[in-house]
């Protein structure tokens, strides 16, 4: 679209909700305040529908202020910033407000009013009738983890961090908004609790889908929620604009390459999934094979181990050739597997997994279904080509 023209104006719904992503386009976006200081810096970044974007940087980069632009808490000096097309800074922003969600570090819930009634404020103001509110707060509350029955007529000060967070969320989402705006919202509580949060929400995006801008100062937290990562630095400028894989794979410059941190590589093991590709397949035996049979099947390829399939294929355990020996059969002399993930499971799953039980490889699954192993010598071939062209991060690490 032309930066200098100007889209046709179109009117709000009747009840603000918006329900489908919408797209975000900053075009051109400045913050200048009155003594001359730049908060944000000419931005010209494209939050995708459906997708969750993070800006993350150091401390005074102009993340939040960005973030805040976007619903007009704070008026943008120049630039526009365009909601599915439609110029947001030409719009009624209370009625903008409305549409989006909004959720703070503080969660902002009204400690004098229930659970329940905090989630349907939003519905209230935009004139839905008590059942209508009543059953999707019910509904939010049971998505988000809470029991509408046990919390519902709860206030906020009977809540742990974690439940006033997860009923923040559900505010936010109470008139299914186009887009959702999250200003660090689990960095109020314990590591433990802010992990089963973050995970929480994942699954919850999987199903709503919406469009999130989401603020934070944690790399960690960026990359493990992230869809895209925008990095900035003092006086808002973004330093690179990438997935999280792109980002820790291939720093922009000195000043990424430092912020994400010299552990880049051990974070792309958890936003790199298993490629079936980087399986190796091992000999394999099935349960009812004598163990004479299963030890020739080793040796034919050289293998001290062969996993042990069952007659649908699917994973039984494995067999070391020290143990087949005798006239017995493969399922009387195998040993259960252990260390074994999804096949959805990121290269960091597989890793761990493989420290904790000890094991020099460890068996990816599709369901009960054997697909393969990883090695460390696959899963570091598999790390290696996450992202094309990357640099090996390990000292002596052969080129291709």
């Amino acid at each position: 679209m032309d930066a200098t023209a100007q889209p046709p104006h179109r009117p709000d719904t009747d009840d603000g909700t918006g329900g489908a992503a919408a797209e975000i386009r900053l075009e051109g976006v400045s913050k200048v305040y009155a003594d001359g200081t730049v908060g944000v810096a000419e931005l010209d970044l494209t939050f995708a529908a459906g997708e969750l974007t993070v800006l993350v940087g150091p401390s005074g980069c102009g993340k939040t202020t960005t973030m805040k632009m976007i619903n007009r808490i704070i008026e943008p000096t120049t630039g526009r910033i365009l909601l599915d097309g439609v110029d947001v800074t030409r719009a009624d922003p209370d009625k903008l407000r409305r549409r989006i969600g909004y959720v703070i570090q503080s969660v902002g819930l009204f400690p004098h009013q229930s659970v329940r009634t905090n989630v349907g404020t939003v519905p209230r103001l935009l004139g839905w009738d008590r059942t209508r509110i009543r059953d999707r707060v019910d509904e939010l509350l049971g998505i988000v983890g809470l029991d509408p029955a046990v919390h519902g007529d709860r206030y906020p000060a009977q809540l742990s961090g974690g439940q006033r967070q997860r009923a923040g969320v559900a505010r936010a989402l109470a008139a299914d908004p186009p887009v959702l705006l999250m200003d660090e919202p689990f960095s109020a509580v314990d590591p433990v609790v802010r992990e089963r949060l973050q995970s929480e929400f994942l699954r919850l995006q999987a199903t709503v889908r919406k469009t999130i801008v989401f603020v934070t100062h944690d790399i960690e937290e960026a990359v493990r929620i992230g869809d895209r990562i925008a990095v900035m630095s003092s006086g808002g400028k973004v330093e690179q604009f990438a997935t999280p894989a792109e980002l820790l794979g291939k720093p922009a410059n000195a000043f990424v390459a430092d912020f994400v941190g010299a552990d880049r590589g051990l974070k792309r093991l958890a936003v790199t999934g298993i490629d079936p590709a980087d399986l190796e397949r091992p000999p394999f035996v099935h349960v009812a094979d004598g163990l004479a049979d299963a030890r020739a099947a080793m040796e034919r390829v050289g293998a001290r181990w062969a996993v042990v399939l069952d007659d649908s294929g699917n994973l039984h355990g494995w067999l070391s050739a020290e143990r087949a020996t005798g006239a017995g059969t493969v399922g009387s002399a195998g040993h259960r597997m252990e260390a074994w993930v999804p096949a959805d499971a990121t290269l960091k799953t597989a890793f761990a997994t493989m420290l904790q039980h000890e094991a020099g490889w460890v068996a990816v699954l599709d369901g009960d279904r054997f697909l393969g192993v990883l090695t460390p010598e696959s899963l570091h071939a598999a790390l290696r080509r996450s992202v094309e062209g990357s640099v090996p991060e390990v000292a002596g690490a052969a080129h291709g």
